[in-house]
């Protein structure tokens, strides 16, 4: 970092305190992968196939594949498109990429022939609103949605649940939690499984912890979903995780297996942080994680920097390459969870310059990550957006005429779904012997901001609990059980709607959500048809959606301002 120095020019020294020079910025540093889309090592496009085999890759023979360029070559690239394409002049690709009358799915098609190397050839051929217009078109689902973090300092499961809740009412479509304490997931799956079905159906819960547990929760009927399965771009980072290729797509077909919702993850910078980017770019390495993504089979990909923003974000067009990785999703036919989510820099301006012109676009869910409680409970390190931005976010859909997701609420309609799921987790916990949940607890939880609104808790009795209930092979349905025979019969009807739709496969489309009239929601049947001007999803054609948007709380009536 550089050093801070005092100014002798006053309007130099009130700029240097500024927030925005609070974060650390790196020159590029190519060979060692510091850069965001001009790595030394990036290869130029090329391909030969012979009796349908990719033989030669972007300059490298077959025999001197990696693992991933192997998997790449073997499970993304169709041979019958690929010599098309790759003659292709990429500059024409791009002009296609934001020319109205060429649609979407005839990008998709041209995209199945491409190596890495052609990818960025002709991404970096955009400028930020070419990339913007290119997301707009191609992104799978017409209606963008929106992924909230639900997690607390404590693990405090009342807290969970009420503030699942009041997620959902506020037009989440997916929640995720992690932990402070691995061993408490079980119970945080249950506080969210219950919480998130309170105001309506639909909301898509996940646990972001080790993936066998992850797995073993989603096939208990515990979460709905699960996107922290990490692929990387070189096989040495690959390889230090035990895993390859292979083995996540295994890992892929058990989530399929069970009707369970995937998405992998990967973030530009995770290479270079593992000091094994063999001086390729950050996008390059990144394209190639989209490409073993769409090989895998798997239906989307949580991309955009994630957890890696801090290195992505410090070099000389950062943002800019990290826009392109969510268009290369949208090129693969990939549902996008474009990141936006842990936060990156303590500038207000250049948290929102990252973020909203992918809420302009829109991608089927524009936060991977927006924290549903404040930024100090957040256990992902952070939210590039949270709790306390909500009336911001929701002026901004109102003044732009654009959905983003998320709708007002009244401090009464969230007072009530508070209350109502801290009162169900009361009695889910006193229905499956679990530490008990006291009133005073739910009377908190009902009002609090965050955890330090709470009384503490017991956490080793909880720890016991989350143990004990895994051991009992404790599942979905002994939640939906409990809920039905302490009163709560629409709640357990509700998260019984819920497994029926993973028995029926239903999560398995791509891009899939479910309404809150229990309806699906994906590509297969509200697919993104934009072809320019009065096509594709705009508010006017939806003015029951456009008359939520813009009715604020704190919007003033005729009869007020005479």
């Amino acid at each position: 970092m550089a050093e801070r120095k005092e100014f002798k020019n006053k309007r130099f020294q009130i700029l240097s305190e500024k927030p925005v020079n609070r974060h650390t910025y790196l020159k590029d540093w190519p060979e060692v992968g510091i850069t965001a889309h001009d790595g030394v090592n990036d290869p130029k496009p090329s391909i030969k196939i012979e009796n349908g085999l990719v033989v030669e890759m972007d300059g490298t023979r077959r025999e001197d594949f990696d693992m991933i360029e192997r998997f790449v070559a073997d499970y993304f690239i169709d041979p019958e498109q690929a010599e098309k394409s790759m003659t292709m002049d990429s500059t024409a690709i791009a002009k296609m990429l934001v020319d109205i009358c060429v649609p979407r799915e005839e990008i998709i098609q041209i995209a199945k022939g491409f190596t890495p190397a052609k990818f960025k050839e002709v991404v970096t051929q955009l400028d930020e609103c070419e990339i913007m217009m290119g997301i707009h078109k191609l992104r799978a689902r017409k209606r963008p949605g929106n992924q909230c973090h639900c997690t607390n300092e404590p693990d405090n499961p009342v807290q969970m649940a009420a503030d699942c809740a009041e997620a959902r009412l506020r037009g989440f479509d997916e929640a995720e939690a992690t932990t402070g304490v691995a061993p408490i997931a079980p119970l945080n799956s249950v506080a969210l499984l219950v919480g998130g079905q309170v105001p309506n159906v639909g909301l898509l819960c996940q646990n972001a912890v080790e993936e066998a547990v992850e797995l073993q929760l989603g096939m208990r009927g515990l979460t709905t979903y699960a996107e922290t399965v990490s692929v990387y771009g070189t096989e040495r980072v690959f390889a230090d995780g035990d895993d390859t290729p292979w083995s996540k797509m295994f890992l892929a077909s058990a989530y399929a297996s069970r009707g369970l919702k995937l998405r992998f993850t990967s973030g530009s910078g995770s290479e270079v942080q593992m000091g094994a980017a063999e001086g390729k770019s950050m996008l390059y390495h990144e394209i190639k994680c989209i490409m073993l993504t769409r090989g895998a089979g798997v239906q989307g990909l949580q991309n955009g920097a994630v957890s890696c923003n801090g290195i992505a974000m410090s070099v000389a067009g950062g943002v800019n390459s990290v826009h392109m990785e969510n268009l290369v999703t949208a090129m693969c036919d990939l549902e996008n969870a474009s990141s936006n989510d842990q936060i990156f820099s303590p500038s207000d301006l250049r948290r929102a310059a990252r973020t909203f012109p992918l809420m302009w676009a829109g991608t089927d869910f524009i936060f991977s990550g927006y924290g549903c409680m404040p930024n100090y409970d957040n256990m992902f390190a952070g939210a590039n957006f949270d709790s306390n931005d909500y009336d911001d976010y929701l002026v901004i859909q109102r003044d732009l005429v654009v959905d983003g997701g998320l709708r007002p609420v009244t401090e009464e309609e969230v007072t009530a779904v508070r209350n109502r799921a801290a009162r169900a987790i009361q009695a889910v916990y006193r229905e499956m012997g679990w530490p008990e949940i006291t009133d005073e607890e739910v009377e908190a939880a009902t009002y609090a901001n965050g955890s330090r609104d709470m009384p503490p808790r017991d956490i080793r009795a909880d720890l016991d609990a989350a143990r004990e209930m895994m051991k009992q092979r404790v599942t979905g349905v002994d939640i939906i059980r409990a809920l039905a025979k302490t009163g709560f019969e629409d709640i357990a009807e509700r998260i019984l709607k819920m497994q029926i739709h993973k028995i029926a496969g239903d999560f398995l489309h791509t891009s899939a959500i479910i309404t809150p009239e229990n309806k699906v929601l994906a590509a297969v049947n509200n697919l993104n048809d934009y072809q320019g001007p009065g096509t594709g999803y705009r508010l006017q054609f939806y003015p029951e959606r456009w008359n939520e948007i813009k009715s604020i709380p704190q919007e003033s009536s005729p009869e007020d301002y005479e």
